[in-house]
């Protein structure tokens, strides 16, 4: 989200008029490297950044059900949260990029980060969850800038040459460790002050990363006017139709898609507010966004990819982390394997920045979609006795096919757009957020209704042999009952209890059989895509592609 700056951060504005012939002549000035001793800094802080912006993001997500206290809400009620901040932030960035672009980068910066610690005090303000719902609303808006000042320092630790290669795979490692730090430190922090410590915190990291912006200034690119009036009238279109589709995705499967009727509504809204965007921007000769570059062949393709990474890491960032909370296991009996998860993040992200600067980049997707397989397949043979410790491994593997799996792709689009123009950083930054921040909704939704509809169809199949003439279920209720005998004189409501709580066990092991079926299904997406990437290799490597593919070149 940040390269645009990135190619332009070592030209600087001219201060006195140069002939246009001198102009065209003259050689950018040579970069000058950061001190040695700076890089880390850079880097230090934007991993802090994006733990700023993820926190914030994860920490309601990582303690849902521990919430509902604190507010005195249902489940479904409490996940408005999640709805209030994607909303606003899942367009947000496109109409900051071009805000940087023409008032300024430091200026951005300096106005952003407080925003962001005003809006982590007002967290702390809360007094009920309509309120609740309001501040997470200005959250989602504070958050945007911070994941675009993690890209940037970041990329500011790095040469020119290094930026789209090292940079990039770094930064977009660092995206990882915010939602498994969040489930790691959130029971301490509940155990500390519920609600208010969680924000607490994230209001203290934000104190911290206020003065790194003044510290810690970056690179300056070009000041340029490139904000036209039909441009605010599009985004505007744009955001209504993100902020709806973020809406309905986060909260369909919850109110049920076809039991609600404010949920077609919504998702109406949607539809249109992008169709007049598209009518809008398709005429212009100065677009916001090149509707005819975005969907050309080889965008759609880049597109593909991304959505099928946001698919299959939804076996980890939702699908693992409700199969835990259906078994019953809290924040605090998953530290280790969050922990384990992280690390395994890390030394995936490592050994993709390794890949990137050698010609071996493109079997990163492969050793990550097998990861990934392996690690699904692992998974769906869970039963209701599966505990952490046996998912290690799985989520070990899944963890590190997810760093794998990002960086390449998002290489090749930004290097594409780059050489389009740094208009078109607008353009792929559509794609960009509508695959991870929209796509990551839309997988969650598509394997959330799986789960459901499948754990209809397992409990239907399990109740058919639950007959009370049978001996073994017979014997199965009164040992259940056993436990109220002292309490419940009556044979018959004894009788009752022990088939409620046999009830509760077979809709725990049908959501167990629904689980295990969502993961084999990420599997089997894993495995499909892993066959047609290794085809598009295999068809690279022919004689005769070979010798098309330098003709282009040379072209």
């Amino acid at each position: 989200m940040s390269l645009a700056e990135t190619a332009n951060d070592n030209a600087a504005p001219a201060r006195e008029p140069i002939k246009a012939e001198a102009q065209q002549s003259a050689a950018p000035p040579a970069p000058v490297p950061l001190p040695a001793w700076k890089v880390p800094l850079y880097m230090a802080s934007s991993v802090l950044f994006f733990l700023t912006q993820g926190l914030g993001m994860n920490l309601v997500t990582a303690n849902i059900y521990q919430l509902q206290g604190s507010f005195s809400a249902t489940t479904i009620e409490i996940s408005w949260l999640s709805a209030a901040y994607m909303a606003p932030y899942a367009s947000l960035t496109i109409g900051l990029f071009k805000i940087r672009t023409q008032y300024g980068l430091r200026r951005f910066a300096q106005f952003s980060i407080i925003c962001f610690v005003v809006a982590s005090l007002m967290n702390l303000l809360i007094t009920d969850l309509h309120s609740a719902i309001v501040v997470r609303t200005l959250s989602g808006m504070a958050a945007a800038p911070l994941s675009t000042l993690g890209f940037l320092y970041m990329l500011e630790a790095f040469p020119p040459d290094k930026k789209l290669s090292v940079g990039l795979s770094l930064a977009l490692m660092n995206t990882l460790f915010a939602a498994p730090i969040a489930r790691i430190i959130s029971p301490q922090l509940l155990q500390l002050g519920g609600y208010e410590a969680l924000y607490t915190f994230e209001m203290g990291l934000a104190l911290i990363a206020l003065p790194v912006i003044y510290l810690l200034p970056l690179t300056p690119p070009p000041r340029a006017k490139v904000i036209q009036r039909l441009d605010i009238l599009s985004y505007l279109l744009l955001a209504v139709g993100f902020g709806c589709l973020a809406v309905v995705l986060t909260l369909g499967r919850l109110y049920w898609w076809f039991e609600a009727e404010w949920l077609g509504a919504v998702l109406a809204v949607a539809v249109g507010s992008l169709a007049l965007m598209f009518a809008i921007e398709l005429p212009r000769k100065n677009p916001m966004i090149d509707l005819r570059w975005l969907f050309s062949g080889p965008n759609m393709r880049i597109a593909g990819l991304l959505l099928l990474f946001r698919f299959v890491a939804a076996e980890q960032s939702a699908t693992a982390a409700n199969f835990y909370q259906q078994l019953g296991l809290l924040n605090d009996q998953t530290i280790y394997l969050y922990a384990i998860i992280l690390l395994a993040s890390l030394v995936g992200g490592l050994f993709c920045a390794f890949l990137m600067v050698t010609r071996y980049v493109e079997t990163a997707h492969v050793l990550a979609l097998v990861l990934i397989a392996s690690g699904a397949y692992l998974d769906s043979q869970s039963t209701s006795l599966t505990r952490p410790t046996e998912m290690y491994l799985s989520q070990a593997m899944v963890a590190a096919g997810a760093a794998l799996f990002l960086p390449p792709v998002m290489s090749k689009g930004f290097a594409a757009a780059l050489a389009k123009g740094i208009p078109y950083i607008v353009n792929f930054l559509v794609i960009f957020l509508f695959t991870q921040s929209i796509g990551s909704l839309f997988a969650s939704a598509v394997l959330g209704t799986f789960v459901t509809i499948r754990e209809k169809f397992h409990s239907n199949v399990l109740v058919e042999h639950i007959l009370l003439t049978d001996p073994v279920v017979a014997w199965r209720v009164s040992q259940l009952s056993a436990a109220y005998g002292k309490a419940i004189i009556d044979k018959t409501l004894l009788n009752a209890e022990g088939l409620s709580l046999l009830s509760q066990q077979v809709t725990k092991e049908a959501y167990v059989l629904a689980y295990n079926d969502a993961f084999y299904v990420i599997f089997v997406a894993c495995v499909a895509g892993l066959v047609v990437l290794l085809l598009q290799l295999a068809w690279k490597r022919l004689p005769w592609q070979r010798a098309a593919n330098a003709a282009i070149a040379q072209s």
